[in-house]
């Protein structure tokens, strides 16, 4: 993030300053083998592209008041791209179909979702419509979640930097802060395993382009003020 502002600094040093404050800093992960079947084919499926894995699961945390409300975490296995949470006191099998719709009809359908045994997940109306669009269902084996390896570590990752940082008052601050921090998560916030960039960074036009455009003489007066 700091080279992204263009400071030139050592990462020993940021290391250095980080642990001086107090920081939490990551754990080194142990490295985990394949999952392999007895005829060495292998049981997970590997996303190839975007859109042809996505992966769901819930969450849970309390608001101040002690009560519990719950999220619904969807992302994106190959582009690590958040694309929604859903954040409500109850979500039933009839929320997660409501959010699929609106997925499916605003960015594309994935070839395969990919979740936990959860009674939300595996209702008999949410694997039938599933299957009526054509998408596969991939269900980790019981007690196993690392099989579902992104969706845990974003999940992890909203835990660590959001969920154990911030006291909720109320469910609609929950809402308001959950989401912002979703949109920094996909736009601004480096991805080690993208090459330090964000799954869905936001599109913007160079200082020297505006400059130009704003001194083109093909602009006439409206355009110059939707410009500026």
């Amino acid at each position: 993030m700091l080279k992204n502002d263009n400071w030139h600094v050592n990462h020993k040093r940021v290391e250095r300053i980080w642990r001086q404050e107090g920081l939490k800093v990551p754990r080194k992960q142990p490295k985990r083998g394949r999952l392999w079947l007895n005829d060495g084919s292998c049981v997970r499926l590997r996303p190839q592209h975007k859109d042809h894995v996505w992966a769901y699961d819930f969450v849970s945390a309390r608001t101040h008041d002690g009560q519990p409300f719950r999220m619904l975490t969807l992302v994106d296995e190959y582009t690590r791209e958040c694309l929604s949470i859903d954040v409500a006191r109850r979500l039933r099998s009839d929320d997660v179909l409501e959010r699929l719709s609106w997925l499916f009809a605003t960015r594309n359908v994935p070839g395969h979702i990919r979740s936990d045994n959860g009674p939300e997940f595996t209702a008999h109306v949410v694997r039938d419509w599933l299957a009526k669009v054509g998408v596969k269902t991939l269900f980790i084996a019981p007690g196993s979640p690392w099989e579902n390896g992104y969706s845990e570590s974003f999940n992890g990752k909203l835990r660590d930097e959001l969920l154990n940082g911030e006291i909720f008052y109320t469910l609609r601050e929950a809402k308001v802060l959950i989401e912002s921090w979703r949109r920094h998560y996909n736009t601004i916030r480096p991805h080690s395993s993208l090459g330090y960039r964000p799954p869905a960074p936001e599109a913007t036009l160079p200082v020297e382009a505006c400059s130009a455009a704003l001194h083109s003489p093909q602009l006439d007066g409206k355009h110059v003020q939707l410009l500026t």
